[in-house]
């Protein structure tokens, strides 16, 4: 059995780029740029209004009153090709590009407009009210580089660099095996005696979602172990990473290591010192990682957050660290001692401190429900008190 600290490095050491791809931008949303975005158009494309009103010479402003003549209109997206000459005038609304020989925007609401002629009563001041052609970025202008998390505003970049499609690393294909034959589907459990609800790979998979998994497969198995090797075969070829939950232990009906040993299993780790959770493991079978997770949802849903999110996040592209994005805050209550494990309890926010919620039991789902944070306690770690700083993890 290996620390949290040794199963981390160990994911760090195989959790590499699967690969990369170009992609349509409107399906790049939580990809990782393999390739910086460098501009391929001047943003904005041309000197543009920021206001509704009207494109004029300063030098027609130097002594106010001024009757200007209206010559044209200008709008976004529909410019006005003519020429601002000396008592002139183009009237223009917000985006538009400005007419030549125009170097100032009059807000519409400081001139009066008489037929064909605006009348500008006295001067409008400083501001110039233009957005100068490639004052945002220019062509050739990297915007993003690579490694960036194609978030929402990342995209507004990528789509205002005017790119079809942005080179990606490839999501890692993940298939979920949830085993135990006291399993039902949600909505059928009430209807088989002794039958549970499986939450804990529903969980798993939007888990996996946030963190950069493709999930391709979710199937719900018996403990019967030609089907589960049938399974485990079909799962390891066509999945990068196949997680499994339940079926960790030690019992009669626990198959999750065995089923893969026909596929020649490697273990990189099997048991990590953590409550909940020791049971985590995590192996190579016929090329495909696989991790398998405890099957009580509590226990999945933790070491899922702190060795899958990592795990899926450096084959995507991304860095681990940023899915142990540690930080401090206060206890909002008593803490005991530590026991041989290291602890994760999950927790709420109450203001900017860590509520440890009272009930940890591995199979709840209520208070997980109400977990924002899990709390790191080191192994024979004191007691501490209310107001004291411990290491916090979102969840």
């Amino acid at each position: 059995m290996i620390s949290f600290d040794e199963a981390i490095e160990l994911v760090r050491s195989i959790a590499t780029p699967l690969g990369t791809e170009s992609v349509p931008i409107a399906n790049a949303a939580g990809r990782v740029l393999a390739r910086p975005v460098i501009a391929k158009v001047d943003s904005p494309r041309s000197a543009v209004s920021t206001m509704d009103g009207y494109a004029v010479r300063d030098e027609d402003l130097a002594q106010c009153p001024v009757s200007l003549e209206i010559v044209g209109q200008s709008f976004a997206g529909a410019a006005w090709g003519g020429t601002v000459t000396p008592g002139s005038c183009a009237r223009i609304f917000t985006g538009a590009p400005v007419p030549a020989g125009a170097d100032r925007v009059v807000m519409q609401e400081n001139v009066r407009r008489n037929g064909d002629t605006a009348v500008v009563a006295e001067h409008p001041g400083a501001i110039r009210y233009i957005r100068e052609r490639g004052s945002d970025f220019a062509e050739g202008d990297e915007l993003l580089p690579a490694g960036r998390l194609l978030d929402p505003r990342a995209l507004v970049a990528a789509a205002g660099a005017d790119l079809a499609e942005l080179e990606a690393y490839r999501r890692p294909k993940l298939h979920i095996l949830s085993t135990g034959d006291e399993l039902a589907e949600p909505g059928m459990a009430r209807g088989r005696r002794d039958a549970i609800p499986d939450s804990a790979s529903f969980g798993v998979a939007a888990l996996a979602a946030e963190w950069g998994g493709n999930c391709i497969g979710r199937i719900r198995l018996g403990d019967d172990l030609p089907t589960l090797e049938d399974a485990a075969r079909d799962a390891v070829e066509s999945a990068d990473l196949v997680v499994v939950t339940g079926g960790a232990s030690v019992g009669e009906k626990d198959f999750a290591k065995t089923m893969f040993e026909p596929l020649d299993l490697e273990l990189i780790f099997s048991k990590v010192a953590i409550k909940p959770g020791k049971p985590v493991w995590l192996g190579r079978a016929s090329g495909a990682l696989v991790m398998g997770l405890p099957g009580n949802p509590t226990s999945a849903l933790v070491t899922a957050r702190l060795l899958l999110a990592p795990l899926l996040a450096g084959l995507s592209g991304r860095s681990v660290d940023e899915a142990l994005q540690w930080r401090t805050a206060p206890l909002a209550s008593p803490l005991g001692a530590g026991d041989a494990r290291e602890t994760f309890h999950r927790a709420s926010r109450r203001g900017g401190a860590a509520n440890v919620l009272t009930f940890q039991d591995s199979g709840a789902q209520k208070p997980l429900a109400n977990a924002h944070l899990l709390v790191r306690q080191r192994a024979d770690s004191p007691a501490l008190e209310a107001g004291a700083d411990v290491e916090v993890l979102d969840f």
